[in-house]
């Protein structure tokens, strides 16, 4: 079925949208965002929205409980909740609705989590708020229950903790708790597990399709994970340039897609069943291929077979290549508060071994909390080890200081989760890519700014862009903003902490090209930090699994896919969303 409307048989749909258009106020007029998006959920109906960065998705979510950002209004049309015209409903009638009867939960838990208070006290506010308990203890009980639900196993401990001791996934947790905090009738998730680990996903998900069966919730999924969608909604809605360019049944649409752009989508989409090809001549490292045939997949075997890497004969003949990064007995323990001023150690990371060989990628992957951005950290030199050694091109980065340290970060540099995060609001596109140019004293102005232009054009975006601000750019093109700001000083390792997670598969699909054609053009190291599997399977040279921050298995991205020795790891894999279902084209 291919419409611009889908309309669920029965009579009053819990939710139905009707014609409408959402506009954002600019300096040059009024911007269409949404033009005429019609569409219903049933009651305990999952519905998900697909599509790529900017065509509306989260827009539409935001309309629906009246909370768009900035200038953004309805122009046009209805959102009729249980009959009310929410469009046009006065800001108490809103408030009654919010968090009581429509659950929200937004796609960055950063953004969303106060920095300066507990998680616990953010958690609490909200019980109260939706009178889900009241006296001290009542209210601290159903916190704890409402954590543990969202998956937090050691939610009582994590209560005293902020939002920057937790993990991304972990944060993530804490929002998806709070929107099911009061059994709402309608819950909207907005990328809701694009942050989770593949496991803490399924149990995630199970949660949310008990409450379908039991409460008769329903659940509006905004998401990129084509696997998720076709997994978990039993309706699908594809959105393009503000428009819905096809809606019906998930597997209809995803093995029989109709709409060229629905085609791009599934086409760009890392396929789970993918193999590995070997580069003609010797070994260079490999790249998954995906069977979708794909253009993403093409120019990634295309790259790695013009990799160029630094390699040495062994004494039985075969190529070797030189390590870039050695990790030796990687131990670290912090001391986290545990109710009043009382320390307790919390061992992260502990006796953690590996290495990567020059111009080569590996992946380490794990739960969420399993210990892959601290290791990341102290590669980075972020946090130092409580003992063991790392080793980047021969040196013993913990001996480094001054000057020293200085020009090992010259030479290695990172791109994080969270690039809004990590972007200043306050600095255009071209100081920020700029500014390690600036500290490490590259350059005069004009060579700057042409290295600016020069990294824009490597990572494909308009030059344009250069005088405009974090906020003015979409989630992928701020994503390509960090990776051109960490190539801004040549460097030889780039670690990579979950850069793609939060993509639609169109961007990431173009992220992961880029990624790989600057490693075969540089000769880059990396240091690839995911969940997300299927994505290994088409980046990754080699695999680290962590799990309880230790790392329990370790091999070639074939070898771990194809015979994966620990049960850890088969469970991994068996969670991935959409792992039996083959999309079509």
């Amino acid at each position: 079925m291919s419409t611009t409307e889908y309309t669920s048989a029965g009579a009053a749909p819990l939710l139905e949208v009707r014609d409408l258009e959402v506009g954002f106020r600019t300096q040059g007029g009024l911007v269409k965002a949404l033009n005429g998006v019609s569409f219903t959920v049933e009651r305990g109906e999952t519905v998900a929205i697909v599509g790529e960065s900017g065509s509306g998705k989260s827009t539409t979510a935001a309309a629906i409980i009246n909370l768009l950002p900035g200038s953004g209004q309805i122009t046009g049309g209805q959102v009729l909740f249980e009959g009310r015209d929410l469009a046009k409903a006065s800001r108490r009638e809103l408030e009654d609705v919010r968090g009581k009867l429509i659950g929200f939960v937004p796609q960055d838990p950063m953004s969303n989590l106060n920095p300066v208070w507990s998680v616990g006290f953010q958690v609490e506010e909200t019980v109260k708020a939706n009178g889900l308990a009241t006296g001290k203890r009542a209210v601290r009980a159903k916190a704890i229950e409402v954590l543990k639900q969202a998956g937090l196993a050691d939610a009582e401990q994590r209560l005293h903790q902020f939002p920057h001791q937790f993990s991304g996934g972990m944060r993530q947790r804490v929002l998806i708790g709070i929107g099911l905090a009061a059994d709402p009738r309608l819950l909207i998730a907005d990328e809701p597990t694009s942050a989770l680990d593949v496991t803490v996903q399924r149990r995630i998900l199970d949660h949310l399709e008990s409450l379908t069966e039991q409460s008769g919730t329903a659940v509006l999924f905004i998401t990129h994970d084509l696997g998720l969608a076709a997994e978990r909604a039993s309706k699908l809605i594809v959105m393009y340039k503000g428009k819905i360019v096809e809606a019906g049944p998930s597997l209809e649409i995803l093995q029989n897609p109709l709409h060229p752009y629905t085609q791009r989508l599934i086409a760009a989409a890392p396929s789970l069943a993918s193999r590995r090809i070997q580069a003609s001549g010797q070994h260079l490292g490999s790249i998954s291929h995906a069977e979708t045939g794909s253009a993403a997949s093409v120019d990634l075997i295309a790259a790695a077979e013009e990799r160029v890497e630094a390699v040495t004969p062994g004494l039985d003949g075969q190529v070797r290549r030189e390590p870039s990064i050695v990790v030796e007995n990687l131990t670290k323990v912090f001391k986290i508060r545990s109710g009043g001023f009382k320390q307790v150690e919390f061992k992260a990371v502990g006796d953690v071994s590996f290495s990567i060989a020059k111009g080569t990628t590996t992946a380490l992957v794990g739960e969420s909390g399993s210990g892959k951005s601290t290791v990341a950290k102290l590669l980075l030199r972020l946090e130092d080890p409580t003992s063991g050694r790392i080793s980047v091109q021969g040196r013993d980065i913990a001996s480094l200081r001054g000057r020293q340290l200085l020009s090992l970060r010259r030479t290695m540099q990172p791109v994080f989760q969270d690039p809004y995060g990590t972007l200043n609001p306050l600095n255009n596109i071209g100081n920020t890519i700029a500014e390690p140019l600036k500290v490490h004293g590259v350059g005069d102005r004009t060579s700057r700014r042409e290295r600016v232009f020069e990294l824009l054009d490597q990572v494909s975006l308009p030059r344009v862009i250069a005088g405009r601000y974090p906020n003015e750019l979409s989630g992928g093109q701020r994503q390509r903003v960090a990776i051109a700001r960490a190539l801004s000083l040549k460097p030889d390792v780039v670690v990579l902490d979950e850069a793609v997670s939060a993509l639609d598969v169109l961007v990431q699909a173009q992220i992961l090209r880029l990624l790989a054609d600057l490693q075969g053009e540089l000769g880059l190291t990396y240091l690839f930090i995911t969940h997300d599997l299927a994505v290994v399977r088409v980046i990754a040279d080699n695999v680290a699994v962590m799990q309880k921050g230790r790392i329990v298995e370790a091999a070639t991205t074939d070898e771990v896919f194809d015979s994966p020795r620990e049960q850890y790891t088969r469970d991994l894999l068996d969670a991935i969303p959409g792992a039996g279902i083959k999309l079509g084209i």
